[in-house]
């Protein structure tokens, strides 16, 4: 049954992954959307001159006991760079399959927002390793501008594709909650499970982190 309310989500708040006709949504897509930087360029100020932005979209998946159990981030990051925060090497499929990576987007939208996302994670409830007890979602901006820079970054769970969105759950329009100058990283939220049942929470965080091994260490430490 297609979900009919689409639930406008704001900082802090936590739902139910439940559709209106009370069954529980365990299959669906996370996606992260943003635009890339467009200014008035050239001679006298005719045309546009255009920025690419390359946000990457990552989770890490946290266990029972409150550790650090499995992750999807991008293969791109440098192994080395990664080996000095104690990270092992990207990847876009959890160990069991039961969350996967479309891949990396290295410039944002062109000409405005196109209705798809840049990047997204599939979840499917159902394969998930029944000792993950919370999956952070989490960007980090590789290039050098920062979050206030970027005209939009939002993040939605729906049912569909990546070039198709059947129907959409949940949004949250993460740059309308807060300033963001300076700030290059953002926990956007998490999948945690209480009583055996999946809720989600609205993080809408900003940090200044220059790398995805700043933010992940930033989740273990304050966020469980």
């Amino acid at each position: 049954m297609a979900i009919n309310l689409e639930k406008k989500l704001e900082k802090g708040q936590r739902i139910n992954l439940e559709k209106d006709n009370g069954t529980k949504l365990s299959e669906f897509c996370v996606g992260a959307n943003w635009g890339a930087i467009e200014t008035a360029g050239g001679f006298l100020g005719f045309g546009k001159k255009t920025v690419d932005v390359d946000l990457d979209l990552s989770c890490v998946l946290i266990d029972k006991a409150k550790q650090l159990c499995d992750h999807i981030y991008s293969p791109l990051y440098r192994v080395e760079r990664l080996t000095q925060f104690g990270l092992p090497k990207g990847k876009l499929d959890t160990n069991d399959k039961a969350l996967h990576h479309s891949g990396d987007d290295l410039e944002g939208d062109k000409g405005g927002d196109d209705g798809l996302d840049n990047e997204i994670i599939f979840v499917n409830l159902t394969k998930l390793n029944s000792n993950v007890e919370q999956i952070f979602f989490f960007l980090n901006n590789v290039g050098g501008e920062d979050f206030s820079q970027i005209p939009y970054a939002k993040i939605r769970m729906y049912e569909g594709t990546p070039t198709k969105v059947k129907e959409v759950f949940a949004s949250y329009n993460v740059s309308a909650e807060q300033q963001f100058s300076g700030k290059r990283s953002l926990i956007m939220g998490k999948l945690y499970k209480k009583e055996e049942e999946w809720k989600f929470h609205a993080i809408g965080d900003a940090f200044d982190d220059k790398f995805l091994g700043q933010t992940i260490q930033r989740i273990v430490k304050s966020y469980i």
